[in-house]
């Protein structure tokens, strides 16, 4: 299962590495912004990441999802404190966004499981 965690973080980079190398200015200010956005500041990092997933949930994007899951992982945030906050995305979203939560729920499962294994 842990190979999801492998597949999608391989797949961001390779491409992430292909659009920069256009240098497109706008897309590395995008980019660029996106990092400082959830860096500390006056809210910590674990607090961004879980408002980053709230938005990521209730926008419907999987890709999004795993990356705010991933770094939330990073940030040692606990499952617990990820399923109130998924919870909080699906109530605001509506059940149209349960296969998203179905889908984020098994991701967190393969970090676990890659954390585990290593």
């Amino acid at each position: 299962m842990s190979n999801i965690v492998d597949d999608f973080n391989e797949y961001r980079s390779k491409m992430n590495d292909k659009i920069l190398a256009d240098n497109n200015k706008i897309v590395k200010r995008i980019f660029n912004l996106d990092t400082n956005a959830f860096s500390k500041g006056a809210l910590d990092v674990k607090t961004k990441e879980l408002l980053g997933l709230i938005a990521s949930t209730v926008l419907r994007c999987d890709d999004c999802i795993k990356y705010h899951l991933e770094s939330c992982y990073n940030e040692n945030v606990t499952k617990e404190e990820v399923m109130e906050t998924l919870s909080i995305g699906t109530l605001i979203g509506g059940t149209i966004v349960i296969p998203h939560l179905r889908k984020a729920y098994e991701y967190w499962e393969a970090l676990d499981e890659k954390n585990e294994s290593q």
